[in-house]
């Protein structure tokens, strides 16, 4: 059974920035299963496992573009500091650059961001996925393939 839209696959995979630096890699574990189409997996990688089959193995360079995307500038957003006052404030775990804020976008779902610069009066929010902007390696190796519609039994 090769990857096609609709199907289960279960994978081996990693992703690592272009210096070798691995970001994320199940390798080490089980593998993880996705739904091909189903939007867990970003298009490109989908694109890539396409027309493979259990016992393939895979390593694409991923630009910036077909990855995590581009660095939007309009994704940097300055906020006042005094709205973050008792986190600047914090002594246990103070609001540093780097920092991880959880924001409530206008529909009240959740949206991280990462604190960059910190002066007196700004503190400047980057809204960006971690890995936009970067080349990424990403390696599979494929498992399974389940075709679309059916689910796997386990006999014991």
């Amino acid at each position: 059974m090769k990857v096609e839209n609709g199907a289960t696959v279960n994978l081996h995979f990693s992703l690592a920035l272009a210096d070798g630096s691995i970001v994320d890699s199940n390798f080490a574990g089980k593998p993880a299963a996705c739904t091909i189409g189903d939007g867990n997996l970003p298009p490109a990688f989908e694109e890539v496992l396409l027309g493979l089959e259990a016992g393939d193995e895979i390593e694409r360079k991923m630009p910036p573009e077909r990855a995590f995307g581009a660095v939007n500038p309009a994704n940097l957003q300055r906020f006042p500091a005094a709205d973050f006052v008792s986190l600047l404030r914090d002594e246990l775990v103070p609001l540093v650059p780097g920092s991880v804020v959880i924001f409530k976008d206008p529909a009240g779902f959740d949206r991280p961001g990462v604190v960059g610069n910190i002066d007196g009066a700004e503190v400047e929010v980057d809204f960006n996925h971690p890995l936009a902007g970067r080349e990424i390696v990403f390696r599979a190796a494929i498992v399974s393939v389940l075709a679309p519609g059916t689910s796997e039994l386990k006999l014991e």
